[in-house]
């Protein structure tokens, strides 16, 4: 054997702790620049980076802006800033980070605010997390996950009884603007049995953050909650951004065991700000200016949500805003499909002083023949009946046209039809648990409970 042959195994040995540091370093950084903007599009060239890994861009001022890559096409990438693109010019340097997008978690996130990147906004101070975790949660097999069979009490009577929530479900509440979305979720925010709520204010007014932590919260309230809000002033990008985290510190607090509550107002306005990036990218519209992608990203959003394999669940509730009150809108129409039921909030009823203005003939609860009695389905039965009768020839008992004795099903509706709509509403400031709101189910009809 030559003397080379005999060093073979030794230089491989000396040279084994080196080529593992080798391949564990991290990739050398090459820095390119912006060649174009458009819209809200960046454009960079000399750099490469994976699709949601993150930039960080020097203006001609020295500041630092940070975006996130969306595309690519040959050796250009599309980038979408996170924050304002003030400064910014014409070969810009842009620095790869190769690093995802991270957010905190934690029991320190309690009772505080914070943007769609997990910064405070409630100048309570730093926020000192347990740890970062990446913005994508983790999928759970399907068959992992336990069925819904336990009731939750939302404190309002109406969807108590008549649309019953169970534990793990996602639900929708879908009205047009001005209807009494936000007053609702503030409802079930309050009174729901919970052990953590995390609410997303996405894509909504500025002044409605305050409110809603204030005034429908309140200390009480914010000790078990955590919010996100990145109202409509906010980039799409961070728009994304916020229901991503939200659905994210929901995730990890159901990984803990504990029993969550996620609302999320709206889905509508994370629909749009896909929309906004899609088509900054050049992607086609496809249904109504919606591109394909938008429906794509809502089912891997909202399935995030629901019952986990380690014990806890997330409750959800996702408001969507029917634009012109139009139903079969594009996004309602495709949460419809992917959620476990639906609240519809009428504007004929709201208009008509009725509150909660639900629309309970076009409302449903995919999941409520699991977690209820017999007995409670065949008197929600009972009472869509009588309800539906009275609603289907309210015209002609208003204007006299009907007359008594004709129908035996229409007399009954009508003796019975203020019992039933008084069941139905139900003051914000009032608390309406589940055992009263079988109770009054009972009464309304007629029969003893």
């Amino acid at each position: 054997m030559s003397l080379d042959a005999q060093r073979a195994p030794l230089w491989s040995q000396r040279l084994q702790p080196y080529l593992q540091r080798a391949s564990q370093a991290q990739p050398l950084v090459v820095a390119g620049k912006l060649t174009r903007m458009v819209g809200l599009t960046l454009e960079a060239v000399g750099c490469q980076a994976s699709i949601g890994g993150r930039c960080v861009i020097e203006s001609a001022e020295g500041e630092s802006i940070e975006a996130e890559v969306v595309g690519f096409h040959d050796e250009a990438l599309y980038l979408m800033p996170i924050g304002a693109v003030h400064g910014l010019g014409p070969n810009a340097r842009v620095v790869p980070t190769h690093g995802v997008c991270e957010v905190p978690v934690g029991d320190q996130l309690l009772g505080r605010v914070l943007d769609g990147a997990g910064h405070p906004l409630d100048n309570k101070g730093p926020l000192q997390a347990e740890r970062r975790v990446p913005l994508t949660g983790r999928p759970i097999n399907p068959l992992s996950r336990p069925p819904i069979r336990e009731p939750l009490d939302v404190g309002v009577a109406a969807i108590n009884a008549l649309l019953s929530v169970g534990r793990g479900q996602r639900m929708g509440l879908f009205a047009g603007s001005g209807v009494g979305k936000s007053v609702l979720l503030g409802m079930m925010t309050r009174y729901t049995n919970a052990d953590v709520i995390v609410v997303g204010l996405i894509g909504e007014r500025g002044r409605e953050v305050k409110e809603f932590v204030q005034n429908i919260l309140g200390e009480q309230g914010m000790a078990r909650a955590v919010v996100v809000a990145t109202p409509a002033d906010n980039s799409p990008l961070m728009r994304m951004h916020g229901a991503m985290l939200a659905t994210r510190v929901a995730e990890h607090f159901r990984d803990q065991g504990k029993q969550v509550l996620l609302l999320m107002d709206s889905l509508t306005r994370f629909a749009q700000a896909q929309r906004e990036v899609a088509l900054a990218i050049g992607e086609p519209p496809a249904t109504k200016g919606y591109p394909p992608s938008v429906f794509a990203r809502l089912p891997q959003l909202v399935e995030r949500a629901g019952t986990g394999d380690r014990g806890g669940s997330i409750t959800a509730f996702y408001t969507v805003l029917a634009e012109g009150d139009d139903q079969n809108d594009p996004i309602a129409d495709a949460a419809r499909a992917i959620l476990d039921g639906h609240v519809v909030l009428s504007r004929e009823l709201a208009e008509a002083g009725h509150y909660p203005a639900i629309d309970i003939e076009a409302s449903i609860s995919r999941v409520m023949v699991d977690i209820v009695a017999p007995e409670h389905e065949q008197a929600v039965r009972r009472f869509r009946q009588l309800w539906s009768t009275y609603r289907q020839n309210r015209d002609l008992i208003s204007v006299g046209a009907y007359q008594p004795g004709s129908d035996a099903r229409i007399d009954e509706s009508i003796a019975m039809y203020p019992a039933l709509s008084g069941f139905l509403q139900q003051h914000l400031r009032q608390q309406v648990g589940w055992k009263d709101s079988l109770g009054g189910l009972i009464a309304s009809l007629g029969e003893k409970p």
